[in-house]
């Protein structure tokens, strides 16, 4: 029996997640901008924006807008953002609105429940991961979902996943659409704090659009 050839795995269906990496430098400078924003009680109030999010978390605040050209923030998602869009519809994206980034700090049994985004894409990236998520209660669990995030879309059919589970690594960014579900789970560590950056945005309506043509 010869080798069969030309074997190739198709994803005809459901939407592309980009995944990309936060240059280093530009880790650190959101790092130090959020470390040096929470010592400021005066700033930290004026910019939280934790009542209008979904997450059950500590602190939610925006990035500043300055800052977030100043650092390469921004210049970083349009870039990624193109070569994401590029890849997926072979369309070049020539605009790139940002509506908000913000940060999410969460800590030992906190969460964000499922939910979506406005504009047209979203993404979130990691600036710190505790060391340990904690165990489950269960010890003979094979799987542990602590500190997740889960991507969601339609519901599990032969042949088709529904979930898209993300461990969070520090540097690591993933670009998906607006509608896509999402959700983080809790953890359990006292001592240590998941924090995460966020992102919606418009681009090229006629991209974004589907039914244009």
């Amino acid at each position: 029996m010869t080798e069969i050839e030309n074997r190739r795995l198709f994803r005809p269906f459901g939407p592309s997640i980009g995944k990309t990496s936060i240059p280093e430098d530009i880790v650190k400078k959101i790092n130090k901008y959020v470390d040096d924003l929470i010592k400021d009680d005066i700033r930290t109030k004026k910019q939280d924006v934790g009542a209008n999010l979904a997450g059950n978390v500590k602190q939610e605040f925006d990035l500043d807008s300055k800052f977030a050209n100043e650092c390469g923030w921004v210049q970083f998602l349009s870039k990624e953002c193109a070569y994401w869009i590029k890849e997926s519809t072979g369309k070049k994206m020539t605009k790139f609105h940002l509506i908000g980034t913000w940060i999410v700090r969460q800590f030992q049994n906190e969460y964000n429940p499922l939910h979506y985004h406005g504009g047209h894409i979203s993404g979130v990236g990691y600036l710190k991961v505790p060391k340990d998520f904690g165990g489950t209660f269960q010890k003979n669990k094979k799987n542990n979902n602590n500190g997740q995030i889960h991507l969601v879309h339609g519901s599990r059919q032969f042949l088709s996943d529904c979930l898209f589970k993300i461990e969070p690594k520090v540097g690591n960014f993933y670009f998906f659409p607006n509608y896509l579900l999402h959700t983080v789970y809790p953890f359990y560590n006292e001592n240590e704090e998941r924090r995460s950056i966020s992102f919606n945005a418009l681009i090229d309506e006629e991209i974004y659009d589907v039914y244009a043509n």
